[in-house]
């Protein structure tokens, strides 16, 4: 028996000596594979860290001071009717769209911010309808409102990740919202705020091509060259929606090539090929086309009133496809005059768009000033 123990030991020698091998070698690779992770982190860390000191040098701020509720700041007046909605108090928000009036731009974004407040809360709104129940203010706001409401019901997660449930509940919704909508425009027979809430059920419910070009015939009688109109409507024509690229695109160019200087509209053709670029590097960005449009953006920027309420957004814009351009001294000025406000395109479809409009600003202001000094120094040399 002695002597079998010994010749079955013998066997299991090579086999005990291969997996202290194996076992070595793995641990070796587990080691050394964990050094190399925790290298790459300490690095990455480093460099996240550097390019936030560059951007605190410039008085820019960190992500958890972006507000992530507007693309740009507030006026006075709009924070304190807001304010005041949320304490139940009606007659600033009435007092100030009324002195808005036929500022069609303004209005609208009021507009949006009041009923967003009301899709939250609407006891405000229901004491200003109890008061005057025909005010047209009142009936754009609350119709407003009402799509606003519809559409959070169904979430902002893709088709194929909402339920029978929210879509069920998101088409009842948008059918009692397009009642407050026609009530609205009756109300508002010259303004295209009751239009540009119109096309959001557009979408929602899939209004066919012909019946969408009715409704935007509305909209370009009152308002021919209306920023958020013509936001929504290039949604509409997108392909995740009603359209498709050719269409989006088409419909940019079109309205971008007739709008004055100032309009801020050449921002479509931008955000029609942000809707539609599924690649993963910057080639799509760098093409002829897109510094033609980046061009033409920058014109219309330095064109528009300075109050204009959508500047920050073509802003953003600009930051962004300047950076991804490589014209990052151009986009750190844009980011500055953007910094603190973050709820724009490209950012605003991240879950954590503060963290990254911070990332992409972080790393044009070090390219920025990468760029800055390489210039210095060939400056320098060619004096010697």
């Amino acid at each position: 028996m002695t002597v079998l123990l010994w010749i079955l030991a013998a066997l299991a020698l090579p086999f005990v000596l291969f997996a202290a091998w194996m076992a070595k070698v793995f641990l070796k690779e587990f080691f050394s594979g964990n050094a190399e992770a925790a290298l790459e982190a300490e690095e990455a860390a480093a460099t996240a860290a550097g390019k936030a000191a560059a951007s605190a040098a410039l008085g820019l701020l960190p992500a958890e001071r972006q507000n992530t509720d507007s693309a740009g700041p507030l006026t006075p007046e709009t924070t304190a009717a807001l304010t005041a909605v949320r304490g139940g108090d009606w007659r600033p928000a009435a007092g100030l769209m009324a002195a808005v009036g036929r500022d069609w731009e303004r209005r609208s974004l009021l507009t949006y911010r009041l009923a967003d407040r009301a899709a939250d809360d609407d006891t405000w709104l229901l004491a200003w309808e109890a008061e005057r129940p025909e005010d047209p203010d009142a009936a754009v706001v609350r119709a407003r409102s009402a799509v606003i409401l519809a559409w959070r019901v169904r979430g902002g997660q893709r088709g194929q990740y909402t339920t029978r449930e929210q879509f069920e509940g998101f088409r009842r919704t948008l059918l009692e919202a397009r009642e407050e909508v026609a009530r609205a425009a009756a109300l508002n027979p010259d303004g295209p705020t009751p239009y540009v809430a119109e096309i959001w059920l557009a979408l929602g419910l899939g209004y066919p091509n012909a019946r969408m070009d009715d409704l935007w015939t509305e909209v370009m009688a009152r308002a021919p060259h209306h920023y958020e109109a013509h936001f929504s409507a290039l949604q509409y024509w997108c392909a995740k929606w009603r359209g498709s690229e050719r269409l989006a695109t088409e419909f940019a160019e079109r309205a971008a090539a007739g709008a004055p200087a100032g309009s801020l509209l050449t921002a479509l053709p931008l955000i029609a090929h942000f809707e539609h670029d599924d690649s993963d590097d910057t080639t799509a960005d760098n093409t002829p086309e897109m510094v033609a449009r980046v061009e033409a953006a920058l014109k219309d920027a330095a064109a528009a009133d300075p109050a204009h309420p959508r500047l920050p957004e073509l802003r953003h814009l600009l930051a962004y496809y300047l950076h991804l351009q490589g014209r990052n001294e151009a986009a750190v000025e844009h980011f500055r005059l953007v910094d603190g406000h973050v709820d724009a395109l490209p950012w605003r479809y991240r879950n954590d768009k503060a963290e990254y409009f911070c990332q992409v600003r972080d790393t044009a202001v070090l390219e920025a000033g990468a760029a800055a000094r390489a210039g210095m120094s060939g400056a320098a040399a060619s004096l010697q």
